[in-house]
């Protein structure tokens, strides 16, 4: 830590209490499993999105105990449309090891929590501090954002040893032993400073607390920062759906593998061609297949293209081993894709 930098963690601390955000729900308690459970939620998705799901799960799940009995397919079913599922089956396995491992009580070090599933380096720091004031740095995307615009950190984030360099850098401008019970405050501060005033794109760095002290700023580069030259792809793929329905309006449904896309869901079958999709099908089913408008649903690094193909069946029509029959009382209360939970909703509404 330099002279420019000495009184960061004081400014940010000042700057949270005074201008920082206060009204997030999470915000009002120091318990463990609803600061981890926002963590989580919050983790690539977007605060506006995690204010309609968090109050929905703590109802259903009011404490890490809950969670941990539910089933899997409870937890699915109120995870789904917050997209990358994995975490929800995190969620439900990190529950479960607390209950068993830890006595229903989760570890108060960054240390030990980053031990469980689901939890990384940051996410476990984010949790002590809040929840235990202890001394230790977080590096999410937007503090990685704000720490290399203030300390013009020229490294490039893909390489390993640059990121553990940016860790120990990070640890350095933590506040002093002495002040630890800040630490709720700081690492809050760095947080909404980078999702309200240090963002991506024209940061406003008039109203930042320390524009000053900031590397970046003071070079006129705030779009050099951070440096990462490894970047994904975006790629796109056209996906065919079988929307399958017997006369009483139930449809079909099977549940996806365990890997690849929406992993262990329930979904409309899913084909990668049309031809593939009649070829599934028994010999008399196939004329009459109907071809629904097709749409486009975006993840993060791909575009899906998905083309619904109706299709009027009979009970034995397809196969038991792969999937059932689901009425209109049933369907919603299962884990489903956003967009299949869509189609479903749009044909189920009446007309």
């Amino acid at each position: 830590m330099n002279a420019a930098t000495a009184d960061f963690a004081g400014s940010i601390v000042r700057w949270q209490r005074s201008h920082g955000r206060h009204a997030l729900p999470w915000q009002a308690s120091r318990d463990p499993y609803r600061v981890w459970l926002s963590e989580i939620m919050l983790q690539q998705t977007q605060v506006s999105t995690v204010l309609d799901y968090y109050p929905r799960f703590l109802a259903r799940f009011a404490d890490v105990g809950a969670l941990a009995q539910a089933s899997a397919d409870d937890v699915m079913a109120l995870w789904s449309g917050l997209g990358y599922y994995s975490r929800a089956r995190n969620l439900h396995q990190c529950s479960q090891q607390v209950m068993d491992q830890h006595g229903g009580e989760f570890p108060r070090t960054a240390a030990e929590l980053a031990t469980l599933p689901g939890i990384g380096r940051s996410t476990a720091a984010a949790i002590a501090s809040f929840c235990f004031g202890e001394r230790v740095a977080i590096l999410d995307g937007n503090v990685k954002r704000v720490l290399t615009r203030l300390l013009a950190f020229e490294s490039d984030l893909a390489l390993a040893a640059s990121e553990r360099e940016l860790w120990e850098r990070a640890h350095a401008l933590l506040p002093p032993v002495h002040a630890s019970e800040d630490m709720p405050a700081y690492t809050q501060g760095l947080m909404d400073l980078g999702a309200t005033v240090c963002m991506p794109r024209k940061p406003m760095c008039l109203l930042c607390p320390v524009n000053e002290m900031c590397g970046a700023s003071q070079q006129g580069r705030q779009q050099d920062f951070p440096v990462k030259t490894r970047k994904l792809k975006r790629s796109a793929q056209s996906l065919w759906l079988l929307h399958a329905r017997r006369r009483d309006g139930s449809v079909w449904l099977e549940r996806r593998p365990q890997q690849g896309i929406w992993a262990g869901l329930y979904c409309l079958p899913v084909f990668e061609s049309r031809d593939q999709l009649a070829a599934a099908l028994p010999q008399r089913a196939r004329a009459g297949l109907r071809d629904d408008p097709a749409f486009l649903h975006v993840l993060t690094h791909k575009d899906l293209y998905l083309h619904p193909v109706g299709a009027q069946l009979a009970t034995t029509a397809l196969g038991k081993e792969r999937g059932a029959w689901y009425d209109a009382a049933q369907w919603p209360g299962l884990g489903l894709p956003a967009p299949i939970r869509k189609l479903l909703s749009a044909a189920a509404a009446p007309v």
